[in-house]
């Protein structure tokens, strides 16, 4: 526990006030920005800033010509540090009773600079971590010239309070019946799609992922044909070259695309529905060659009722009566079946793509039914959906019947 002193004691609400040591250190790791407030010839002054805490002090990021951390040179440099995470907004049936729930956390203290090189590196090191585990590894260190660029305050962590407010709406009892809604909205910082910065080549990294189950993990899939590895914004224009075909596009969602960034708004629509939880999407590579070929995903998933489909899938039409769409399909299901524990797998095709339900019925897959009017056709014209489903009493079957194909397919011209 942190002691109480008089600039932590509240003056109201002090059933609100902790000075548990676990919880403040929770709420100042949750955080990713605070307030650093000071005086300046008796003025105030508040700055944004980020921080990290390490142990018991807290250390705060800056440039060596900001005023503050020029006052703290010598003895160091009086300040508030108040960091706070916002939990939901509180409606009340009267105005008076609107309110938010709320974590924050007050320290006070003398703050000092940083001045040891191995101290100020750790430091360093431990803010690009809070971005992201694994991303001082994937990223090059500050050099001499940035490092004497940037100053970092330390401040003990030794006078501190957390405040917070939980719960519903606390009306008086005289308002209970005014006919107002009233009520509590969540509030959540949630990361949103990542958006990689121009030329970037390299693929998203995994601590960029969304953490889901691993049905929602687009684990990398090696067979001998076809390589299956996560779908990123990166493969924009590979992807385009391999399908700038009108063929490959003709029974998809998207029209044919014009260019290299109409490939990339499809991908970035595929990450964004990943991101939800909607979709696990690759990106499909010849194994021979590395060449990307194509896309497939997975959609539809429930790990509650052990169902997953399989779909968004497009391949080049260079590599069309090759193994890699039949393997690509074989280890989709291997996964599905074999690894997630599915007990049943889906397709749905446009009813006008008599391919590909020839395709899906040489597959094993059972024609189930028709959805009639289940979306709208780039020429604005209605799509009925055929449905296929494979349950797990049909997959062992269909794992012999997919890897003969394959043998004669290897052994046949194209």
């Amino acid at each position: 526990m942190y002691p109480q002193t008089t600039r932590t004691t509240a003056s109201r609400s002090r059933d609100r006030m902790s000075y548990d040591r676990t919880a403040t250190h929770a709420v100042l790791d949750e955080a990713y920005d605070c307030a650093l407030g000071f005086t300046v010839d008796g003025e105030p002054r508040v700055l944004p800033t980020l921080h990290v805490r390490i142990g018991d002090t807290l250390y705060l990021h800056g440039s060596t010509g900001s005023r503050p951390l020029l006052a703290a040179r010598a003895d160091g440099l009086p300040v508030c540090v108040a960091v706070t995470l916002l939990d939901g907004l509180v409606y009340g049936r009267s105005q008076f009773h609107h309110s938010a729930n709320y974590r924050s956390v007050i320290a006070h203290g003398i703050a000092h600079l940083v001045t040891d090189p191995a101290e100020k590196a750790d430091v360093l090191t431990a803010l690009v971590e809070k971005a992201g585990t694994g991303r001082a590894a994937d990223s090059r260190p500050a050099n001499r010239r940035e490092l004497a660029e940037t100053a970092v305050l330390a401040l003990p962590l030794v006078e501190v309070s957390l405040r917070t407010r939980t719960g519903q709406v606390r009306d008086d009892p005289a308002d209970l019946d005014l006919p107002h809604w009233a009520g509590v909205v969540p509030l959540r910082l949630t990361p949103g799609l990542p958006e990689p910065d121009a030329a970037v080549t390299a693929p998203l990294p995994g601590y960029l992922r969304p953490n889901h189950s691993p049905w929602h993990e687009p684990a990398v899939l090696r067979g001998a044909h076809v390589l299956l590895e996560p779908l990123d914004v990166s493969h924009t224009d590979e992807l385009y070259a391999a399908t700038a075909e009108a063929e490959v596009w003709r029974h998809l969602s998207r029209p044919l695309p014009t260019g290299p960034e109409q490939v990339r708004d499809v991908i970035v629509a595929a990450l964004t529905e990943q991101q939800r939880g909607d979709r696990v999407a690759w990106v499909q590579r010849c194994a021979v060659t590395g060449a990307v070929v194509g896309t497939t995903s997975y959609y539809g998933i429930s790990s509650e009722r052990r169902s997953v489909a399989i779909g968004h899938t497009m391949l080049g039409r260079s590599w069309w009566r090759t193994g890699i769409n039949t393997e690509a399909k074989l280890l989709l299901l291997t996964r599905a079946f074999d690894e997630l524990g599915a007990v049943r797998v889906v397709w749905h095709t446009d009813i006008r793509n008599e391919r590909s339900q020839r395709s899906l019925e040489r597959l094993g897959a059972r024609r189930e039914g028709v959805l009639r009017m289940d979306r709208q056709r780039p020429d604005g014209s209605w799509r009925d959906a055929v449905q296929y489903s494979m349950i797990i009493d049909e997959w062992p079957k269909a794992q012999v019947s997919l890897r003969e194909r394959l043998r004669a397919q290897a052994t046949s011209p194209r």
